[in-house]
C-alpha cells in the first residue's frame, strides 16, 4: 500500500454507547472493518514499514487471551506491559481487557527500581516486556519487591532462560502464542470495572495508582471526538507512550472508535524521517517537539537577511489570515494576498513538508505551549491545536476545536466536564471521567476528590471567557524568608524559552532570594564558552555566571525584584530518567535535583557564589 494514499474519507465513529467497554469498542471496530489497515510498524529485520489489519490484530488478541488463561488469569488480576510503542502492546492490552484484567502500563525507559516498586505495588502477575536483557536487570529484584509476579513474556528474541518450571516462569511471546491459531476473542462486559492502574510520574514522591474504568475512559474518549472527531482516513503517528493517558486515549481509544490507522514512530531520533515517510494526518506530542521544529525554522532564516525578511512576512501575513479564519479580524489586504503565493511555496510548504505534508490536526499535550511558539506555527499553516488533562480525570479536561484556537489557552471543557476554581486558585474539574481512586490508598483519593466529587488538580488556572489559562502547580509556590510568595514553576519556564537551558530549577523555600540550578544545552553552552574565551568543561566561572545572570535578568524584566533569580548553578551532564533526575514522563523531579546538587545550592545562599 502506498503510505501517502489515505483511505477513502468518511466518519464512522463508534460512540460509547454502543461500544460499553474497551474491548467491545474493540470487537465492534473489527466487526466494521475487518480487512482494513488498523496499525503500521517498521520491520528493522525487513527495513520497510508492515500493514496490520484490524482482523490481524483480532487472531493475535485471542492467541494472547488463550495464554493467559493457561496462566490461571482470573478478572482483577494485574498484569504489567513494558514495550514500546507496538502491535503487540495493543494486541495484549485488548486481550487482558477482554478477559476483566487490570493493564499496568509501564515506561520503557523507567529504572529497573521505579519498575520493580510498580510491578510489586500492584501485584502483578504476568508482565510482558521487550528484552532478556531488561528482564536480567529486574530478575534479582523479584523475590523481595515483587513476589506475586508469576509469569515473565519476553517479545523481543533471546533465549526463553529460566523455563516453565521456574518461578516467575519465563518464555518468549512467539512460544506462549504457538498454537492458539484457532482462538476465539472474548468480551468483557463490566463497563464499571477497574481497565488500568496508571501510575502518575511520582515528582515528589512514590508514584499513585490511577485506577480507571472502562466507563470512564470510554467517557473521555467519546466526549474528545465531539470536538475533532477522528476518521476513518485518518493516520496517527504515534511516538509518545503508550504508557502515558495522554497517548493511550487520544492516540489508542480515540483513534479506534474513528477506525483511523495508527503507524507507530521508530524513536524520537527518527521521527523527522517517520514524518515524511508516514505523512500522518494526526500527530500527538509534547511542547518540545513543536519548539525544536520553531527553533529550526527560525535558525535557519536567520543565516540571511532575505531569509529572515521572507519568514517575518510570512509570519506576520500568516497571523493576519490566520486571525480572519477564526473570525477575528479583516483578512489581509491586496498587497499580501498577492505576495502569499510566493511566500507560501517559499517559506510554508517546505515546514509543512517536513511534517510530512497532510495534517489536519496536531495536538500538544503535557504542558503548556509557549503561546509565541503556538501563533508562529498558527501563522505557518500549522493546524496546532492545546488541551489539558491528567490521569486522574481519564484524562482529557479540556481541548481545542480548530475553529477556535486561542494561543496561551488548553481550550474549553470537553463537553459535560464542569470545572471550577477553588482555593488559592486551584482547578477543581468533576465528571463522569474521573479515577475510581489510587490503588491501595484510600487516604490520597479522600485528598485527591472531595465529598461533592471535585476532582482536586494541584494546577492553578484562570478560566476567562469559558477558555481555561494554566498558571502553574501549587506545589510550585515558594515563600521567601521575607513572606514574598513565587511561582517556580512560571519562572523556570521563563528561563527555558532561552535555548541556552535545557532544564531548570529554581530554589527558595524559606530563603531570602531565589537561586536555580541549570543544567545547560550542549550546543547553546558550546557557543557561549567560545564567546567568552572559557573552559568548556568548567562553566562555573564568574565570567559565566555573570553572563548567564545577565541572561535570566533579561527574561525576567516583567517580574518583581522578590522573583528574579540572584545565582545559579550551572551543570553539563544531562538530566535523565536513568539518572533519577526526571519521571518517565520527564518532569523534573525536583526533590532529587536538590539532593545531588545540595552542597552547590548551599554554597549559592551561603554567598560562596558570585550573584547580584
Amino acid at each position: 500500500m502506498d503510505l501517502a494514499e489515505p483511505h477513502h474519507s468518511s466518519f464512522d465513529c463508534i460512540d460509547a454507547a454502543l461500544a460499553r467497554t474497551l474491548p467491545g469498542l474493540f470487537a465492534e471496530r473489527v466487526r466494521r472493518s475487518s480487512g482494513r489497515v488498523a496499525y503500521r510498524q517498521y520491520d528493522r529485520g525487513g527495513q520497510r514499514w508492515r500493514d496490520y489489519t484490524w482482523e490481524g490484530v483480532h487472531r493475535r488478541a485471542a492467541q494472547l487471551q488463550c495464554a493467559m488463561q493457561q496462566q490461571g488469569l482470573t478478572p482483577g488480576d494485574r498484569v504489567a506491559v513494558l514495550l514500546p510503542n507496538s502491535v503487540d502492546w495493543v494486541s495484549f492490552d485488548m486481550a487482558a481487557l477482554g478477559l476483566g484484567l487490570v493493564v499496568v502500563p509501564l515506561y520503557a525507559h523507567d529504572s529497573a527500581a521505579n519498575v520493580s516498586y510498580i510491578l510489586g505495588h500492584s501485584e502483578a502477575r504476568l508482565l510482558l516486556l521487550d528484552t532478556q536483557a531488561r528482564w536480567s536487570m529486574l530478575a534479582p529484584r523479584r523475590r523481595e519487591e515483587f513476589p506475586a509476579l508469576s509469569a515473565v513474556w519476553i517479545a523481543g528474541p533471546g533465549d526463553s532462560a529460566e523455563g516453565s518450571s521456574a518461578t516467575p516462569s519465563v518464555h518468549r511471546l512467539a512460544d506462549v502464542v504457538a498454537g492458539n491459531g484457532s482462538a476465539t476473542f472474548r468480551d468483557s462486559r463490566e463497563p464499571s470495572a477497574v481497565a488500568t492502574i496508571i501510575y502518575t510520574s511520582g515528582t515528589t514522591g512514590r508514584a499513585k495508582g490511577t485506577m480507571l474504568s472502562h466507563s470512564a475512559i470510554l467517557w473521555n474518549a467519546d466526549r474528545t471526538a465531539t470536538v475533532i472527531p477522528p476518521r476513518v482516513d485518518d493516520v496517527f503517528l504515534s511516538h509518545l507512550p503508550l504508557a502515558h493517558a495522554f497517548e493511550r486515549t487520544v492516540g489508542h481509544y480515540l483513534a479506534m472508535m474513528g477506525g483511523a490507522t495508527v503507524a507507530y514512530a521508530r524513536s524520537i531520533e527518527e521521527l523527522g524521517d517517520d514524518l515524511k515517510a508516514i505523512r500522518p494526518t494526526v500527530l500527538l506530542s509534547v511542547p518540545r517537539i513543536y519548539e525544536r521544529v520553531y527553533d529550526v525554522v527560525r535558525s535557519k532564516a536567520k543565516r540571511t537577511a532575505l531569509g529572515a525578511r521572507l519568514m517575518n512576512m510570512t509570519r506576520d501575513i500568516g497571523w493576519q489570515r490566520f486571525q480572519a479564519a477564526q473570525g477575528r479580524g479583516p483578512a489581509p489586504g491586496l498587497g499580501a494576498r498577492l505576495v502569499w503565493p510566493l511566500l507560501d511555496r517559499v517559506v510554508v510548504k517546505p515546514i509543512h513538508y517536513a511534517l510530512g505534508g497532510r495534517l489536519r490536526v496536531a495536538v500538544s499535550g503535557g504542558a503548556p505551549l509557549a503561546p509565541e511558539v503556538s501563533a508562529f506555527l498558527l501563522a505557518m499553516e500549522v493546524p496546532v491545536v492545546e488541551g489539558y488533562g491528567l490521569s486522574e480525570a481519564g484524562p482529557v479536561v479540556t481541548a481545542t476545536a480548530l475553529d477556535d484556537i486561542w494561543p496561551g489557552s488548553a481550550g474549553r471543557p470537553l463537553p459535560g466536564v464542569e470545572l471550577a476554581i477553588g482555593a488559592g486558585e486551584e482547578l477543581l474539574v468533576r465528571s463522569p471521567g474521573l479515577m475510581s481512586g489510587y490503588w491501595k490508598d484510600e487516604g490520597q483519593t479522600a485528598k485527591a476528590i472531595d465529598r461533592d466529587g471535585w476532582l482536586h488538580t494541584g494546577d492553578l488556572a484562570e478560566i476567562r471567557d469559558g477558555r481555561l489559562f494554566l498558571r502553574g502547580r501549587r506545589q510550585d509556590i515558594q515563600v521567601l524568608a521575607t513572606g514574598e510568595k513565587v511561582n517556580a514553576g512560571l519562572i523556570e519556564d521563563e528561563i527555558m524559552k532561552d535555548r541556552l537551558f535545557e532544564r531548570v530549577v529554581v530554589i527558595g523555600e524559606g530563603k531570602p532570594f531565589l537561586v536555580a540550578v541549570c543544567a545547560l544545552n550542549s550546543k547553546g553552552w558550546g557557543t557561549l564558552a567560545s564567546a567568552l574565551g572559557v573552559d568548556v568543561d568548567n562553566p562555573n566561572v564568574p565570567p559565566v555566571h555573570e553572563a548567564v545572570l545577565a541572561r535570566l535578568g533579561g527574561r525576567l524584566t516583567d517580574y518583581p525584584q522578590h522573583a528574579q533569580v540572584r545565582a545559579a548553578h550551572l551543570v553539563l551532564e544531562p538530566w535523565t530518567i536513568e539518572s533519577g533526575l526526571l519521571t518517565p514522563s520527564l518532569k523534573v523531579r525536583r526533590q532529587r535535583v536538590k539532593e545531588r546538587y545540595g552542597p552547590a545550592i548551599k554554597a549559592l545562599f551561603s554567598g560562596h557564589a558570585v550573584f547580584r
